[in-house]
């Protein structure tokens, strides 16, 4: 029994070259040789030489062709610019490739067919050849091999640092990624009506209007549903002098709810003060200074009861209802905790949800003892740590996947 010797696959045509940068230096040197070449075609060049890999000159040179010629006009600027490139390769192309159209082309010579001299502007090496990369052995060197080290990023890396331990640039570059994460934020049914094919309210209107096609009988009968908008979003942040450290975190927080979800927010030490306006500033630095400068009770006593009283009872009040609030506070408080238990009921009786920051609910075995935090603590939804930027956006994620559609 004679076994067949296995056939032996041809080497490929130039090894060790990048296949994409071959193809877009060649297509380079066609546009400058005025020869327009497009992106498809640098992509079916490229596709091709991936899919049969030239093993002679002759069929790159077809699969180069086929790949940037358009026009017949265009194939004696493909040969000049191609035996411009490869002149030094000693592998006779293909004496098909140059025939010219009529038979004037006559039979090539046995050393296969001469290629138009280069230009000036073509001639050079090749630019896209892939070089062998140089490793030195081992008797070479006596160092142990590097490894790449995997560093966190510039987020990544100080989301969960505490804030007295954050610089200003630190401060703005988690306030932008605060920013970025209030993308997705819960909703709320609105009075207004849109046409639509999944609603269930007939549209007299609309279907009056679709009647006027079949003489004003109405055969197709317009339904509308109502339109949801973001739900409204109230934040206060404590400026005491306990907060000291957590205040700036809790303005740039505050401004990118400002920013991205409308909401209203307010500053209190001993007095209210309203931070809308001054934390919508373009720049992060500029609105937190301006912020700043506005409250003027800052890392001074706290009254929260006292607070939350004026802002009910302020023209704002009514932003209350149906809305989220947010209060970021450690919860001591001045005034007596029956006066906060009262605020607090009333402000849980007007608005959806009542969400609390706390910086100190991040340490182990945290109970809320202070008196101000156990009075407000039975009216509120939810009690969150936020005393890194990484725990100021759960609090941010919490109240995303808060999907309410109710008009309260």
């Amino acid at each position: 029994m004679i076994s067949a010797s296995p056939s032996r696959e041809p080497a490929a045509f130039l090894p060790g070259v990048d296949r994409a940068a071959l193809a877009v230096a060649f297509a380079d040197r066609l546009r400058r040789r005025g020869m327009p070449v497009g992106l498809t075609a640098v992509q079916d060049v490229v596709r091709a030489l991936e899919a049969d890999p030239p093993t002679s000159l002759s069929r790159l040179y077809w699969a180069a062709r086929i790949g940037f010629v358009r026009r017949h006009a265009e194939i004696e600027i493909f040969d000049e610019v191609f035996a411009a490139v490869f002149r030094g390769v000693a592998v006779a192309a293909d004496p098909n490739a140059r025939r010219r159209p009529g038979g004037g082309g006559g039979a090539p010579s046995p050393t296969g067919p001469r290629l138009p001299a280069p230009s000036r502007e073509d001639r050079g090496a090749l630019p896209w050849a892939t070089l062998p990369q140089v490793v030195a052995g081992a008797a070479d060197s006596a160092a142990s091999p590097a490894v790449p080290e995997r560093l966190p990023g510039d987020v990544s890396g100080l989301a969960d640092v505490p804030f007295e331990h954050l610089d200003g640039r630190s401060m703005e570059l988690l306030g932008e990624w605060l920013r970025a994460a209030v993308a997705a934020w819960p909703v709320r049914r609105g009075r207004r009506f849109a046409v639509g094919p999944r609603g269930r309210r007939p549209a007299l209107r609309a279907t009056l209007a679709r009647s006027r096609r079949t003489g004003w009988e109405p055969f197709h009968l317009m339904r509308e549903r109502p339109l949801d908008r973001p739900r409204r979003t109230v934040m206060l942040c404590d400026v005491s002098q306990s907060m000291q450290a957590e205040a700036t975190a809790y303005l740039h927080m505050m401004r990118a709810l400002a920013l991205v979800a409308g909401a209203e927010v307010f500053a209190f030490a001993t007095s209210l003060t309203r931070l809308t306006p001054a934390l919508t500033h373009r720049s992060a630095a500029d609105a937190v200074d301006h912020a700043t400068a506005k409250v003027a009770d800052r890392f001074g006593g706290t009254r929260i009861a006292a607070n939350v009283h004026t802002l009910l009872a302020s023209h704002h009040g009514g932003t209350l209802r149906g809305a989220i609030v947010i209060i970021g506070s450690d919860g001591w408080d001045s005034d007596p905790p029956d006066a906060l238990a009262a605020a607090m009921a009333r402000l849980r009786r007007r608005a959806n949800r009542v969400i609390w920051m706390n910086p100190r609910a991040s340490a182990p075995g945290f109970e809320p003892s202070a008196g101000g935090m156990a009075a407000a603590l039975p009216y509120c939804d939810e009690l969150l740590p936020a005393d890194t930027f990484a725990s100021l956006r759960r609090v941010i994620d919490a109240i995303a996947r808060t999907r309410s559609s109710s008009t309260g």
